[in-house]
């Protein structure tokens, strides 16, 4: 039988798959790899873009492709035979790779190609030849990537030194998946029942209809809260039992620790992780991880990104402090004297309800799912000029749908020009949080296009009681904000794989596109064609949105200087602290909060423990690059107010010089094309309503 994993003619069979495909598919694809590198390393020809490094482009391409398949779905259907598959084949590609990223074969002829990228034509007998076929911007910053990469890979290293480098590349891979099933594990395990309804006055009736149905699922009487967002957030933020909303951030607050099942606790994996990265980026010279990490972004220095952080937290903190007095004087009005940390979402819930008249509640009723999605798709078709529609295809869940993107082409026919999968719902055995990922990169090869195809992933509520989905106005946000990912992702037209999209794309930039497309979240004329109250059918009012709009940037400051405190513990973690020292994570963060912090979570609190952006997401020395981008897409965005908000004029040059152009050139650059000028704090603190 033919291996689904291996078909790359068209779209993933997700209808086919499999565990029992992986080993074998990932067996074929590496085998095939190991030979083709062989070729190549001893090849006598120069080498050039077509003979060598397109051939390495497709390797590359095809084991992306079905790895990604792979690793979606433990992401989204977690069973136990999926996840041994998936780590079993996760240390033969970290093998394969490290293996890779060593070969001085291949370097040598990167540095080769790099060196003589343009070359002069010659005169032969009167006629003009060209030595080597001129590389493309795309195809030159790829081979200037490539032989950074190897630098980084240790390529350089000594035969002892690379053999350390690659074991710790395989442990670290091991380690960080293995933080990533532990939260997942202590998420999906926790269920704490009610059969006292008084005891859960205060949370709206859809959440407690989706907890009947679960508890019911389950054979048990009363209501099931879990911890996943959908059932554990509004229960914090309504629930007036103190004692439930304690139980439940007790619950939330400790996972993957030393409080719950020893086999699951990831403080030890966290000092590993650590001493390992640390190792090994003085194995490459660097004086701590945060240099290496920092080798491929747009931030120069730790230095400079501490700088950074500790200005917009000098310019947010007497923001925070005021909101913080604002909110414990309110809580005491509540009877709330020693306010704490399950106590800040129901009390700050409270206070917006007072101070602006309304509720999240009351806003979520004008937010049906098929209502949001035409906005949102409105919004797309309008600055882009682009058509979005619902395709068929296979997917992994019955949750899960598949839609094309389209573009005029000056005749009555459209041009494909992206296509993505949607999963909304949260579920068991679904990781949490909301994230875009490649499933297709765009590219040419042989004058054939490949359109690209991203996975958007997202853990709302789902429908209950025979009524559609609702979302809140910050899952609206949510939603924007991946969608502005798979925008970057399918409204490239570069046509090299590994610049095209989202690649290659300095990682302090890559949010940028996705934190610009929240900013329409909050346009009048975006927002009253995306509502219809699930009930009435009324369109939002202009007097709730207006509303809306004046809380806006409540508690801005405190969510600044929250956002500010994670990024400095992680920046400060893989520079200055030592993992071999008697300082544990948990007193530096505290240190942190000393600084910057105007909440203050109790000391059993185990954050670090479940922060897997930096110790399993990739986000390591890198998690203040969503403040670093939120200048850049606050400034973008800045364009846009000035032109009247959805303006096709400015789209097209947003598409042209930042979505377009992937990570052929450096973000930067293409910022200064798109704004003409380098980015300014302003229009962030302008937006934060934090400006003077």
């Amino acid at each position: 039988m033919s291996n689904p994993l291996l078909h790359f003619a068209g779209l993933p069979k997700f209808n086919e798959i499999t565990p029992a495909h992986v080993s074998p598919a990932l067996d074929s694809l590496l085998s095939e790899a190991r030979a083709t590198v062989e070729s190549l390393a001893t090849s006598n020809e120069n080498p050039t873009w077509e003979n060598f490094a397109l051939q390495l482009e497709n390797m590359d391409e095809q084991i992306s492709r079905a790895w990604s398949q792979v690793g979606h779905l433990n992401a989204v259907i977690n069973s136990p035979e999926l996840r041994e598959a998936y780590n079993d084949n996760l240390a033969k590609l970290t093998d394969f790779y490290s293996d890779l990223a060593q070969d001085e074969r291949l370097y040598a002829k990167y540095k080769q190609i790099q060196k003589i990228a343009i070359s002069k034509p010659l005169s032969i007998d009167g006629f003009e030849t060209q030595m080597a076929k001129p590389l493309s911007q795309s195809q030159q910053k790829i081979i200037d990537n490539e032989v950074r990469d190897f630098k980084l890979g240790g390529a350089e290293l000594a035969p002892t030194q690379k053999a350390r480098f690659k074991a710790i590349s395989e442990e670290l891979s091991k380690l960080s998946s293995k933080f990533e099933e532990n939260v997942l594990d202590t998420t999906n395990e926790y269920a704490l029942y009610e059969t006292d309804l008084t005891k859960l006055s205060g949370i709206p009736e859809d959440v407690l209809q989706a907890a009947a149905e679960a508890a019911k699922a389950d054979s048990k009487d009363g209501y099931k809260f879990t911890l996943h967002f959908p059932s554990y957030l509004p229960a914090l933020q309504y629930a007036d039992n103190r004692q439930l909303r304690e139980t439940l951030y007790r619950a939330y607050a400790t996972r993957a620790s030393e409080f719950g099942k020893p086999e699951f606790d990831n403080t030890p994996i966290i000092t590993q992780l650590l001493k390992l990265k640390l190792e090994e980026a003085k194995l490459l010279g660097f004086y701590n991880f945060a240099e290496l990490s920092l080798a491929t972004k747009m931030a120069d220095t730790p230095k400079q990104v501490i700088e950074f952080l500790q200005n917009l937290a000098n310019k947010a903190k007497p923001f925070a402090a005021q909101d913080m007095l604002e909110l414990t004087d309110y809580a005491k009005k509540l009877g709330i004297n020693d306010m704490q940390a399950w106590d800040v979402s129901y009390v700050s819930e409270k206070l917006r309800e007072d101070k602006y008249a309304f509720s999240d509640l009351e806003v979520k009723q004008y937010f049906p799912e098929a209502k949001v999605m035409a906005g949102l798709f409105k919004v797309i078709e309008t600055i882009f000029g682009v058509f979005v529609q619902k395709t068929e295809s296979p997917t992994w869940h019955e949750n899960a749908h598949f839609y094309s993107i389209t573009r005029p082409n000056g005749s009555q026919k459209e041009t494909l020009v992206g296509q993505f999968y949607l999963d909304l719902y949260a579920r068991n055995n679904k990781r949490g949080g909301a994230w875009m990922d490649e499933a297709i990169t765009r590219r040419v090869v042989d004058g054939k296009l490949t359109t690209p195809v991203a996975y958007l992933t997202c853990n709302f509520s789902a429908p209950v009681g025979g009524k559609p989905a609702l979302f809140t106005h910050d899952e609206v946000i949510t939603l924007f904000h991946e969608f502005g990912h798979g925008l970057h992702h399918m409204l490239t037209e570069v046509n090299d794989y590994s610049v095209s999209g989202i690649k290659g794309v300095e990682w302090d930039a890559v949010e940028l596109p996705s934190q610009f497309m929240e900013n329409f979240c909050w346009e009048w004329d975006v927002l009253r064609h995306m509502t219809q109250h699930v009930d009435t059918g009324a369109q939002l009012p202009r007097e709730l949105f207006d509303k809306m709009v004046a809380a806006k940037n409540f508690q801005a400051g405190m969510q600044t200087v929250r956002q500010v405190e994670f990024s400095l513990f992680d920046i400060t973690l893989h520079s200055s602290f030592d993992p071999n020292g008697t300082k544990t994570p948990l007193q530096l963060i505290e240190e942190i909060r000393d600084q910057v912090a105007v909440v203050r979570p109790p000391v059993w609190n185990r954050f670090p423990n479940n922060f897997s952006h930096i110790f399993a997401g990739g986000y390591a020395a890198g998690y203040y690059s969503y403040k670093w981008a939120e200048v850049l897409s606050a400034d973008a965005y800045s364009l846009f107010e000035e032109k009247g908000g959805l303006n096709a004029e400015a789209g097209q040059l947003f598409w042209q010089e930042i979505l377009s152009r992937g990570g052929s050139r450096p973000a930067m650059e293409s910022f200064i094309a798109f704004r003409g000028r380098e980015p300014s704090i302003d229009a962030l603190l302008r937006h934060n309503g934090m400006s003077n």
